[in-house]
């Protein structure tokens, strides 16, 4: 086959480098965005945290020659300065506790175990998950005991080494499963009442059925009466089913919400601001400036080749400083967009929170007002939070599809939900509502819902079925 040359007129869209780094970070939250700037600035030389209070002008696209005539480097804010640094708010550590593993290999130090046993016991409590549970089979931990330690040794000895462990503080710790984990707890105290001998009974004998809520098959079957298993079932929701949560870890674990956005309502005022109290401002270092000046001055005879590489590696290095820099306000400024837009949108929810008030949103219904893309809407709502007088806010959260009534009005989802809520909450417990009959008590008010749909609203509110839902 010959070899040919044509030309062919093509169509392509590409993301620039700049426009994908936008993108990137329109999708960090605050907490993030501190850690990808403060990385920004290991990696780029040039660039520096500017610890001025003075307000400068917007980074743009320079040339060499412009970098020379500035007689200082382009600033940038995008927050207010209503108060100095020091009276700005600090988030304070809080030193935590030993963690369970450690408290648990204390526990065994005060047991009479040789010191094979110990070796073998502190594995185990390696093993063991944070809010308790052993979930790894005895004979894989004998596998990696073999391989690790170097140590043989059969799961009957693991056994007696784990069945220690379990009555370590708290109880219940090291079960293997739910069942195994209440029955420790249960065998540590005294059975000394009808209502405790009668739970033992239970989760012994009849878990499954009492896991499914099968009540009435349990009364007949264990002969008694129906205030006496009331009792038992008592005794039983005393327990802890993560006997590891019972237990004080460190305070610094916890993960903690930042809010990107901070909206206060005063005087019938709605005041807007991003919260960007821990994020820092950036800046060029002039040092690197004054080294091209210095290096530009010299004419290109006497300009080496070490030094026109650093030229253009200086230079490199200002413009991804400038483009990092004019990213970074691009993104204050979608992300203030988008959110003004959803406040407008929304003013009445923003008021006092009550959910009954918010009005069908969907991503679309942003993106047409501000004038930006679905895509971008979705990168702004996503992982964002929002500080308000009735709590920190999930952006996303907010945004629900449209129900139509049977009158036509266009009602939230969240409506429905709440609605949802209050029939369950309201309902018989000893004979709970079923989806279908929820579905006849939404449809009598008015709400044009079918049942898999009330299946689905229940399932998003983590409510469990009708059968799930019963007490006795």
């Amino acid at each position: 086959m010959a070899l040919s040359q044509r030309q062919l007129l093509l169509q392509q869209q590409k993301l620039s480098p700049q426009q994908i780094q936008m993108i990137k970070l329109l999708e960090l939250p605050a907490a993030l965005l501190e850690q990808r700037i403060k990385q920004e600035i290991e990696q780029n030389i040039v660039l520096e945290e500017d610890h001025s209070e003075q307000e400068g002008e917007e980074p743009k696209e320079i040339s060499m020659d412009e970098y020379l005539k500035e007689d200082d480097t382009p600033s940038y804010k995008f927050r207010l300065n209503h108060y100095s640094k020091d009276e700005r708010p600090r988030n304070f550590q809080i030193s935590g506790g030993r963690s369970l593993q450690e408290s648990l290999v204390e526990q065994l130090g005060f047991k009479n175990l040789s010191e094979r046993e110990m070796k073998l016991s502190v594995f185990i409590v390696g093993s063991i998950d944070t809010d308790g549970y052993l979930r790894r089979d005895l004979q894989s931990v004998s596998d990696d005991i073999a391989f690790t330690l170097g140590i043989e040794t059969e799961v009957e000895e693991l056994e007696r080494l784990l069945h220690i462990i379990q009555h370590l503080e708290p109880i219940g710790v090291g079960a293997r499963d739910l069942r195994e984990s209440l029955l420790l707890q249960m065998g540590s105290q005294n059975l000394d009442t009808q209502a405790k001998q009668l739970a033992y009974r239970i989760l012994n004998n009849h878990f499954e059925e009492f896991v499914k809520k099968h009540y009435e098959r349990m009364i007949a079957r264990l002969g008694v009466t129906e205030e006496q298993f009331r009792s038992a079932v008592q005794e039983i929701q005393r327990l802890s089913p993560k006997p590891g949560n019972l237990f004080s870890e460190d305070v610094d674990a916890a993960p903690y919400i930042i809010p990107d956005f901070i909206l206060d309502y005063r005087d019938g005022r709605f005041d807007l601001s991003l919260n960007s109290y821990n994020i820092p401002d950036l800046k060029i270092n002039r040092h690197y400036l004054d080294v091209i000046r210095e290096l530009k001055g010299k004419s290109d005879e006497r300009m080496s080749e070490q030094d026109k590489e650093a030229v253009q590696f200086v230079k490199s290095k200002i413009d991804a400083a400038k483009w990092f820099m004019s990213a970074i306000k691009q993104r204050h400024d979608t992300l203030m967009r988008t959110m003004q837009t959803i406040l407008d949108y929304q003013q009445e929810y923003f008021k006092d929170g009550d959910r009954s008030r918010l009005r069908p949103m969907i991503l679309k219904d942003i993106a047409d007002r501000t004038g930006l893309d679905v895509s971008t809407i979705s990168r702004v709502a996503n992982s964002k939070y929002v500080q308000t007088s009735f709590g920190i806010i999930q952006l996303k959260s907010i945004f629900s599809e449209a129900m139509q009534t049977a009158t036509g009005e266009e009602v939230s989802s969240y409506e429905i939900k709440n609605l949802l809520e209050k029939c369950i909450e309201n309902e018989d417990k000893r004979h709970p509502l079923t989806d279908e009959q929820l579905m006849n008590i939404l449809n009598d008010k008015g709400y044009c819902i079918a049942r898999r749909t009330v299946a689905k609203y229940r399932e998003m509110l983590s409510i469990p079925v009708a059968r799930l839902r019963k007490e006795i």
